[in-house]
């Protein structure tokens, strides 16, 4: 279970069970998010002692996540519970003094019996072997619950997460699209300005000068580098979606981190506010990935 690929969440819930004695044990397991991987196992009495048995399969199994695991019994799954009868004898002798004191030849019930703490133990005869045989499987079994709805639930997230990046993808073509544009109204803007200033004066416009004015403001605005990686990043994503790999959830926290940067990038260097409002949709659909990625096994 542990090696399957493909986007998983690392949400899940599952329940097993397994026949012991003549009864049964179930085991439930809740996942919820969680950096690393936090089981907690909450067992009856009478099979606390595999917990480390437990807790072992768990981890072998669901990888990350905060893992609460429970367990209970239904029936008789320990047999008959054994009394200890020398307790039991010097209880009841106690009692019959305490009679004679107080009440001679009043009748000492044996349902008193009942109220002496620890009189009754769970079965000698507990087949310890057979008690961690069942729990281990009623733990697969529901460790296999768990990955079943991690699995169709990371579908969902996959399918989510790639309507996000289809949406963040058309902006940043629209963006690539809109640069050149944005040098050309740059270089009116600047030629109308200094035309204006040299209204009244004898002085011409030196075209050189403000050729070389749109150059450095081309240069700055030059975003070519960032759209290279966005898409690098953006195509690494896509593979991750379709399964191809391991450990999808930490890569794409990483991948996330580096869109992030680079469409903060290109926010600095976009002086147009049609762009603007283009990296703002993107910077928007970079967050709801994050907020995404972090339920990503």
């Amino acid at each position: 279970m542990s090696d399957a690929t493909g986007i998983r969440s690392m949400t899940g819930h599952g329940v097993g069970e397994a026949p012991l004695g003549q009864g049964r044990v179930l085991v439930e397991i809740r996942a919820v998010n969680h950096r690393y991987l936090d089981v907690r196992v909450k067992l009856p009495t009478d099979v606390a002692e595999h917990g480390g048995a437990v807790e072992e399969r768990v981890r072998k199994s669901l990888r990350r996540g905060r893992v609460e695991v429970q367990a209970r019994l239904q029936g008789d799954v320990c047999g008959p519970p054994a009394l200890d009868v020398d307790r039991a004898r010097a209880a009841f002798g106690q009692l019959s003094a305490l009679r004679d004191e107080l009440r001679p030849g009043e009748p000492v019930p044996l349902s008193l019996l009942s109220c002496v703490p620890e009189l009754f133990s769970a079965s000698k005869e507990k087949d310890h072997e057979a008690s961690r045989d069942a729990i281990v499987a009623a733990t697969d079994a529901a460790c296999a619950e768990v990955w079943t709805m991690r699995a169709r639930e990371g579908e969902a997230l996959a399918a989510d997460l790639a309507g996000h990046l289809d949406a963040l993808l058309a902006q940043l073509a629209s963006v690539e699209a809109r640069v050149p544009e944005m040098v050309d109204g740059y270089r009116h803007k600047l030629r109308a300005r200094i035309e204006r200033l040299l209204e009244d004066g004898d002085t011409s416009l030196d075209a050189g000068r403000l050729e070389h004015e749109v150059a450095l403001f081309a240069d700055r605005a030059d975003i070519a580098e960032e759209i290279t990686r966005l898409q690098s990043h953006a195509a690494q994503m896509r593979a991750l979606l379709r399964g191809e790999g391991e450990t999808a959830g930490k890569r794409l926290d990483f991948l996330l981190q580096e869109m992030t940067r680079e469409t903060n990038t290109i926010g600095s260097k976009s002086a147009d506010a049609s762009l603007a409002q283009a990296v703002v949709e993107m910077k928007a659909a970079v967050s709801r990935m994050r907020e995404q990625a972090q339920n990503i096994l």
